[in-house]
């Protein structure tokens, strides 16, 4: 297909007459004549991909077997302590569902039950938390 360049002389028939105004049809508000030319979401979620992007997540560290002993140990200690109910507090990593790594979580409570089958510390108020993601116990 050609495309064919447009001068003024081409429009000269209709360059000088004044502007149609309907006579059955009222005419648009400026308000609403200027939001057709307000400016839309070309790319949907984009918005919303930066700034995920932008949320920071930390990394997992990783314990030595030390540290691991440690917390063993510490989750042992609670166990003796059933049915007397302490108040302890464990610091654990939740991974991020959406992207690489997560963020470490602070829990206080009483510990209800240390499930060696499923491998989970359960609270009083239903919260369950992975024994491999325990980073610290304090008792």
């Amino acid at each position: 297909m050609k495309k064919v360049k447009r001068t003024l002389d081409d429009y000269k028939d209709i360059i000088n007459k004044p502007h149609h105004v309907s006579d059955c049809r009222p005419q648009m508000k400026t308000s609403n004549r200027a939001a057709q030319f307000a400016p839309f979401a070309a790319v949907v979620g984009h918005d919303v991909a930066i700034k995920e992007t932008a949320r920071l997540t930390e990394n997992r560290k990783e314990l030595d077997e030390m540290e691991k002993n440690i917390v063993d140990g510490k989750l042992r200690e609670i166990e003796a302590w059933f049915p007397e109910k302490h108040e302890v507090k464990i610091i654990y990593f939740e991974p991020d569902i959406a992207k690489t790594g997560g963020r470490y979580i602070s829990k206080a409570g009483v510990v209800k039950k240390i499930d060696k089958y499923t491998r989970e510390v359960l609270f009083d108020d239903a919260t369950k938390i992975d024994i491999e993601d325990i980073y610290s116990v304090e008792l």
